[in-house]
């Protein structure tokens, strides 16, 4: 273990001497809280107090967010996840979903306890070896066991593309120019998991924020020059709310989403769910001052008044000051369907509904605030289902959790349709291991095949509406299809969707045994060392509105 911690440690260094060395085009690593795509990533517990509140939390660096992990295009991942957690208040395992990262041929990495991987232990730790090919752009990494993300473990990670496209649309582009949007919450999450409905108490913009009623906390500043032009990358790194991100006085172009280049769009504000990220291009051409930068949530009573759900643009020249700039009316909210795909453009097979190889219809119902697609609550598995398919399960009947896993056969166009749930949306719906073009966007009534959006989290609407996507199955393996409000995924939004589970062992080739490693140390834990023991007995100190403790 510790000769591991070492060879990580020059592996960073090795990169940051690399970036050092290297071209223009790639942003110099100004702040510690940045890593290589070779590194250790430490997952401990720290209080914190983003907003004023302090709290013990669970932390990727230490820090909230976790530090940006930053690569470049083509380069190799060698994330090394330790596991140092101690609070017995919240969970002591995890496991870490690099969100946006196709892991194509690599599906044991993509970190989802229960699907591809158990979770790693307490004072273990599992090397994510993984590539990210062809791929460039604004991604994160999360939690992905249980509630857990919600307690703190979320971070960046962005693939710069050093021959960018769209290079030539703006001027700065480096870790001051990330904008991570999150919900942060006062209580721990294992608690939170046991009530329905549960609301965030702040809104953080880059880590920092204020809830109502407590003190002026410091904001989050972002920095710019007047005659530059930036790009800003918007990360959404929601358990629940979306946020409608703007920026006093300024447009923005959009120009990437969820990974994938689109075509230029002006917009005055977005709405952002959890999972999604945008990058867009601010072009600093309004007098030198502060300006309200806004991600207002859909919680009642959270809104922007008194610096909450804000930071600070602040101009170089400008005071230190807060803003007294203010929102005026949207005129241009961006709109899903006016966004293209730049690269490529267009879905995969026949241009016509319910013309794809295979036709999907998940209809997502909510009863007492559980989770039912097509009338099944997903519960995790206790043997993972990549596990289950090479131990020779390959028929959804033979495959746990019974009614939650659809095989898919290789290399066919799949054309997915959900219908908007009347309660708690709008859901944001992401699978893994894939991008997919949006062909009919949830509120639009007509369908485009020729040049929708790609992206890999989309919006299910708001009642009597509809979603279509469209992807191949060219990515054999088990992949998680979920609801992105951790509390939903909790209550049972999700399903696996398990593509040509006969080849899945010739696709993935050897897997670690580090891997194997996982589940016998995994299942040898005490309730004490799983954590959150007394979980239920502190929610029902809270609140009445119970789930049932299963």
């Amino acid at each position: 273990m510790f000769l591991n911690v070492i060879f990580m440690l020059w592996l960073h260094l090795a990169h940051a001497a690399s970036i050092i060395s290297g071209s223009n085009s790639y942003p110099l690593n100004s702040r510690s809280n940045t890593l290589g795509p070779r590194t250790n990533l430490i997952i401990s517990n720290k209080v914190v107090s983003p907003d004023g509140f302090a709290r013990s939390a669970t932390l990727a660096g230490g820090t909230f967010p976790g530090p940006i992990i930053t690569a470049r295009k083509g380069e190799h991942f060698a994330i090394n996840v330790v596991n140092r957690l101690t609070d017995n208040e919240m969970l002591k395992s995890t496991s870490v979903h690099w969100h946006g990262i196709r892991q194509n041929g690599t599906n044991y990495v993509d970190g989802v306890s229960f699907v591809t991987q158990c979770p790693i232990a307490q004072n273990h730790s599992f090397l994510h070896s993984f590539e990210a090919r062809n791929q460039a752009g604004t991604f994160w990494y999360h939690s992905h066991y249980a509630v857990q993300q919600c307690d703190g473990l979320r971070g960046a990670l962005i693939i710069y593309d050093p021959e960018d496209p769209l290079s030539y649309l703006y001027d700065v582009d480096d870790e001051t120019t990330v904008i991570t949007l999150a919900d942060w919450y006062h209580v721990a999450a294992p608690v939170l998991s046991h009530i329905i409905g549960t609301n965030a108490n702040s809104t953080l913009i880059n880590g920092l924020g204020r809830y109502q009623g407590g003190p002026q906390s410091e904001l989050a500043v972002v920095s710019i020059e007047y005659g530059k032009r930036y790009r800003l990358r918007l990360i959404a790194m929601s358990c629940d709310p979306n946020f409608v991100f703007s920026i006093d006085n300024h447009n923005l172009t959009v120009i990437e989403a969820d990974g994938e280049l689109t075509q230029p769009l002006l917009v005055d504000s977005l709405q952002i769910l959890a999972g999604q990220r945008y990058s867009v291009v601010l072009v600093a051409n309004q007098p030198v001052d502060n300006y309200w930068i806004r991600a207002v949530p859909n919680i009642p009573g959270l809104n922007s008044n008194n610096g909450q759900s804000s930071a600070i643009l602040r101009y170089k020249g400008a005071p230190v000051a807060e803003p007294n700039t203010n929102q005026t009316k949207s005129t241009m909210p961006l709109l899903e369907s006016n966004l293209h795909a730049f690269i490529n453009p267009g879905a995969p097979g026949i241009p016509e509904y319910g013309k794809a190889d295979i036709n999907l219809n998940l209809v997502v119902k909510n009863t007492g605030g559980i989770y039912s697609v097509n009338d099944v609550v997903y519960k995790p598995p206790t043997v993972p289902v990549l596990l289950q398919i090479l131990s020779g399960a390959q028929q959804a009947t033979d495959l746990l959790p019974t009614g939650s896993v659809y095989v898919l056969d290789a290399n066919k166009v799949v054309e997915l349709t959900m219908p908007a749930v009347n309660i708690g949306g709008p859901h944001p719906i992401h699978i893994h291991g894939h991008s997919f073009d949006v062909v009919q966007s949830a509120g639009n009534s007509s369908f485009n095949y020729v040049n929708p959006v790609r992206r890999d989290v989309v919006s299910s609407g708001i009642q009597n509406q509809q979603t279509v996507i469209r992807w191949v199955t060219d990515n054999s393996g088990p992949w998680f299809l979920h609801c992105h409000i951790d509390w939903h995924l909790d209550a049972g939004f999700a399903v696996v969707m398990a593509e040509s589970p006969s080849d899945t062992q010739k696709h993935l080739g050897h897997i670690p045994n580090a891997w194997d490693e996982l589940c016998p140390t995994f299942n040898s834990l005490t309730p004490a060392q799983i954590g959150a023991e007394n979980s239920y007995q502190e929610a029902q100190n809270i609140s009445t509105l119970l789930f049932p403790n299963t």
